[in-house]
C-alpha cells in the first residue's frame, strides 16, 4: 500500500493543536485497510483546496468529530475532464502531494485518491455509491457541495445521493458554495485569475499564495551574466503558471521560504521562445540545481517587456528587486 506517486508511504504524521496525528493516504479502494469502520466522507477534485473547499472540508471534519468517526476525503487522478474529453485537462492548481498536505492541515484523517478511468466514469450513481461509499468506506455521512454531481454523464446530484443514502444507510449534507462580494470561489475562477496574472485575487480566493512546484534545472545562465542569477524551475505538465510577467513571491526549498523576484515568460529581450519560470532569490548565493522547490506568487509587478539593450533591462530588474523587498517586508 505504499504510495510512491506522492513521495511517501500510506501514513504520514502531521501536527494538530500541539499533538501528533497520523493521516492515512490511499491510492485506490484496494488500499483501504481491512476492517475499516464507519466514516464521514467528502468527495471532489479539490484542486487548489481554496476557501470554498476549506469550508466544505471543515464541515466534514466537524461532523466526523461529532460522531467520533474518522473523516475521509476522496479526490481523483487524473482530472476527470482529461479522461472524459482527452486534451481538455485544466491547468493544475495543486499537485496531489500538496493537496494531501493541505487537507491534512484541515484535519482530514484519510486522503483517498481514486484513479479516474473510463470504467469509473461509466458507473451509474447507485453503483458508485454502493461500491465506493458503502462497500469500502462504510460511509455514515457524506458532505458535498450543492453543485455536486456524480455517476455516468453526471447523472447523479445531491438529491440522487440523498435518496441513495436512505437506501444504503448514510446521510447527506449538501452545502451552499462559499462566496464573497458576488464572487463564488471555485477552481475555475482561480484559474482565470492566474491566467490573467492577477495573483492577488487568486491569493484572496485560495487563502494563501498560489504555488507551483518543480525541479531547478540548468538554463541559459543569462541572469548570472547580468548580475542576477536565477533558479530555473521546470514545472510538470498542466501546471497553472501565471500570465507572462514579473512577480514578487517566495522561493520555497525544504523548510525555508526565501524572498524572490519571479519572471514568467519567454525572455523577449533575448528572442526567447520557450516559456520559463525563473526566480532571483534575494540575498542568497547557493546552488539550487537538482532540488525540488516551490514558487509562491504574491503580487504582480509588471508585464513582460522587451528592452532595447542590456542596461535598460538591468535597471528594470533592479526596480523589480526593490519592489519585491518592499512588498514582502
Amino acid at each position: 500500500t505504499a504510495a510512491p506517486w506522492l513521495g511517501f508511504g500510506p501514513e504520514e504524521p502531521t501536527q494538530e493543536a500541539g499533538r501528533a496525528r497520523t493521516v492515512q493516504r490511499w491510492r485506490g479502494l484496494e488500499a483501504v485497510p481491512a476492517g475499516w469502520g464507519r466514516s464521514v466522507v467528502t468527495i471532489g477534485v479539490f484542486d487548489g483546496v481554496h476557501r470554498g473547499h476549506q469550508e466544505l472540508i471543515g464541515h466534514a471534519v466537524a461532523r466526523a468529530r461529532e460522531r467520533s468517526l474518522p473523516s475521509v476525503l476522496i479526490t481523483f487522478d487524473p482530472h476527470p475532464a482529461e479522461v472524459i474529453r482527452p486534451g481538455t485537462h485544466p491547468a493544475r492548481l495543486t499537485s496531489l502531494r500538496r493537496r494531501a498536505e493541505l487537507v491534512a492541515e484541515l484535519g482530514i484523517d484519510a486522503f483517498c485518491v481514486l484513479p479516474f478511468t473510463l470504467e469509473l466514469s461509466r458507473m451509474d450513481p447507485a453503483t458508485f455509491a454502493h461500491e465506493v461509499l458503502v462497500d469500502r468506506l462504510h460511509a455514515a455521512e457524506v458532505v458535498v457541495g450543492k453543485n455536486f454531481t456524480f455517476g455516468h454523464k453526471a447523472s447523479g446530484d445531491v438529491a440522487t445521493l440523498t435518496e441513495l443514502g436512505r437506501r444504503f444507510g448514510f446521510t447527506v449534507l449538501g452545502l451552499d458554495l462559499l462566496s464573497d462580494h458576488d464572487i463564488t470561489f471555485s477552481s475555475t475562477y482561480i484559474r482565470s485569475c492566474i491566467d490573467a496574472g492577477d495573483v492577488a485575487a487568486a491569493r484572496a480566493a485560495l487563502g494563501r499564495p498560489h504555488r507551483v512546484e518543480g525541479v531547478v534545472v540548468h538554463g541559459a545562465k543569462r541572469g548570472r551574466q547580468l548580475g542576477f542569477p536565477t533558479a530555473n524551475v521546470a514545472t510538470p505538465p498542466y501546471t497553472a503558471l501565471p500570465a507572462d510577467g514579473v512577480y514578487a513571491g517566495w522561493f520555497v526549498i525544504k523548510d525555508r521560504s526565501l524572498p524572490g523576484a519571479i519572471s514568467v515568460g519567454t525572455n523577449p529581450t533575448f528572442s526567447g521562445r520557450e516559456r520559463t519560470c525563473e526566480v532571483y532569490v534575494l540575498d542568497v548565493n547557493e546552488d539550487f540545481y537538482g532540488f525540488d522547490v516551490a514558487v509562491e506568487f504574491v503580487e504582480r509587478l509588471r508585464g513582460m517587456e522587451r528592452f532595447d539593450g542590456i542596461e535598460p533591462l538591468i535597471e528594470a530588474i533592479q526596480r523589480d528587486v526593490q519592489r519585491t523587498r518592499e512588498i514582502l517586508s
